[in-house]
Formats: structure tokens, C-alpha cells, sequence
């Protein structure tokens, strides 16, 4: 019967509402993390075996995306209820005071803090093996709508820029400060005459990453986070290199100005290097600034993603 209702809530969309009994399951351990995986797996290979050669085919990006944000969501909201939680347990230690129920209190408080980051970590987990295969699937690295894709134990972070500046400015070393050499890539959303030019292309764009790679070993990468421009093939390459990612969305309140807001914000950083694919003219600003810093620009918006030295020479 408790399930039961509990569907119900979910179905009226009223997830804020909770069962007396929710908080006692809370305590429970989640599955075992090869338990997690396999499921994960085995429910994508069914559901997207369907799809090929079907009316369906052409929706495989969206339901994909859809069905890691699935557990992206569903991590974030348990995410937000350890906040609350830690909130009640610094109160709890303010006022402290020895006693027997007090100290009860704060010990069940903080024993459901952990029970309940565990289930995050569990979410987090299945997001994951997920975003793994969307990637395979469709050859683009799984990127949230807004916010952080963060998770304990993954090296190939996601990091909001905004949240970054803040944590930087607030020194809070916690998993919004990625670690290493920054190197910033920009491009914009580019169309090909053939398929022999797009995957010549990808190409050129793959070998200029990993050279700049070899001379930067810890480097992470800086984007704007356009995932339906060539940002998404550098997201994926360093996803599947097992590198960080800081991504700088646009500020859509700032109107025309978005776009050199989020050059200031990336330069900002003092990356090593700037990689400059074709793009409008806000990439070409970002390239003015960045030499006018003495950042070194790996230039490469010449033809196919070659150096515009290529264009002259013939």
C-alpha cells in the first residue's frame, strides 16, 4: 500500500511530498555497484535494439540523453536533500549541549547523511554506465542541460565554469575546482560539403588535441559546452581520454554580449593553451585576446581544420 501511494505522489508530481516511512528506507544499503551495471546495461541494449531501421531510429539521441538524465536527476535531488541535511547536522553541533537526546539526534542526522550520499553515489554509478553507452551509441559525450557532472571516484568530470569561478573566488577546494593545466577550446558549428571533408575534419581536430595532450599532461579542457557544434567532438575525445572538463555556458540574460562574457571568464583561468577551430566572431575575439595575453593559440581555422598558413602556401 506505502508504494503504492508513494507512485501515485510521483505520478501527481508531488515528489516533495514524503512518506513517514521513506526516511527509515533511506537507511537501507543500495545495490551492489555489478549488480547496478549490469542492469543498466542490459535494459539500454534491450530498449535501443528496438529502435534501428524503425520510425524510431531517428529519436536514439534524445531518449539516450533522456535516459541518463534519468539518474543525473534523480543523483542531483539526493544530492540537494544531503545539503538540507548538512545544514541540520552544523546546527545540531551549534548547539550541542551533552546531553543524551541531543547527542542521539545528531548521530541519527548524520548516519542519514551518509545512507542517503550513498544513494547519490548509487544514481551517480548508473548515470554513468549509461552516458558510457550513449557515447558508444552515438558518439557524444553525455552533457547535462545545466549544472555539474560530477562523480566521487571519476576522473572525467564535468565541471560548470560558474560554479568553478565561485568555488575558486570562495577557495572551497571541493569537486568544483578540477585540478591541472587549463587549455581552452573554441569552435563553432560548422556544415561540410561531403562526408570525406567532415571526417577529414574530425580528424585534423583529434590529432591537434592529442598533440596539445602530449605537451600537456594534466591538462583539462575548457569549452563552451555547444553540444551541437564541434565542442561536442572535444567533449567526447576527452571522455574518452578520461580528461576533466570545465564548460562555460552562455549567460542568455547578457543578450549579444554572452558569448565575449564567456571569453573573459575562460581567459580568466590563464589557460596554457588556446585551440582555434572555425567559428563566428566571438572565436575570432577570443583568439585577439588571448594573443594580446600571451596565451600561445594552436590556430587551426584554416580549410578542414588545418592552420590558415595551409590556405596561403598553395
Amino acid at each position: 500500500m506505502t508504494s503504492s501511494l508513494s507512485a501515485i505522489l510521483a505520478d501527481l508530481e508531488l515528489g516533495h511530498l514524503t512518506l513517514s516511512g521513506d526516511q527509515h528506507r533511506s537507511l537501507e544499503a543500495p545495490p551492489p555497484l555489478e549488480a547496478m551495471e549490469q542492469t543498466v546495461s542490459a535494459v539500454w541494449s534491450d530498449l535501443f535494439a528496438l529502435f534501428p531501421f524503425t520510425a524510431l531510429e531517428r529519436d536514439i539521441e534524445d531518449l539516450g540523453w533522456g535516459l541518463v538524465n534519468l539518474f543525473h536527476r534523480a543523483a542531483a535531488k539526493k544530492n540537494h536533500f544531503v545539503d538540507r541535511l548538512t545544514d541540520d547536522i552544523r546546527l545540531l553541533l551549534a548547539e550541542q549541549d551533552g546531553s543524551e537526546i541531543a547527542t542521539t539526534d545528531l548521530e541519527e542526522k548524520v548516519e542519514l547523511a551518509q545512507k542517503v550520499e550513498q544513494s547519490a553515489q548509487a544514481y551517480e554509478a548508473m548515470r554513468d554506465v549509461a552516458a558510457r553507452h550513449y557515447l558508444h551509441e552515438t558518439g557524444r559525450s553525455w552533457v547535462p542541460a545545466s549544472g555539474n557532472r560530477i562523480s566521487l571516484g571519476v576522473t572525467a568530470a564535468i565541471v560548470d565554469g560558474h560554479a568553478f569561478l565561485r568555488a575558486r573566488r570562495e577557495r572551497v577546494r571541493d569537486a568544483n575546482l578540477v585540478q591541472g593545466t587549463p587549455v581552452v577550446f573554441a569552435g563553432g558549428r560548422l556544415s561540410f560539403a561531403s562526408e570525406a571533408d567532415a571526417k577529414q575534419f574530425a580528424d585534423n581536430l583529434l590529432r591537434t588535441l592529442n598533440a596539445v595532450r602530449e605537451r600537456v599532461g594534466d591538462m583539462y579542457l575548457v569549452h563552451g559546452g555547444d553540444m551541437k557544434g564541434i565542442e561536442r567532438l572535444a567533449a567526447s575525445w576527452a571522455e574518452q581520454h578520461g580528461i576533466q572538463q570545465l564548460r562555460f555556458g552562455l549567460d542568455r540574460k547578457l543578450g549579444d554580449r554572452a558569448g565575449f562574457r564567456r571569453n573573459e571568464q575562460m581567459l580568466s583561468i590563464k589557460p596554457r593553451y588556446v585551440v582555434a577551430f572555425q567559428g563566428n566572431g566571438v572565436t575570432e575575439r577570443l583568439v585577439i585576446e588571448a594573443k594580446s595575453r600571451g596565451i600561445h593559440v594552436v590556430d587551426r581555422r584554416g580549410p578542414l581544420g588545418t592552420p590558415p598558413s595551409a590556405e596561403r602556401r598553395p
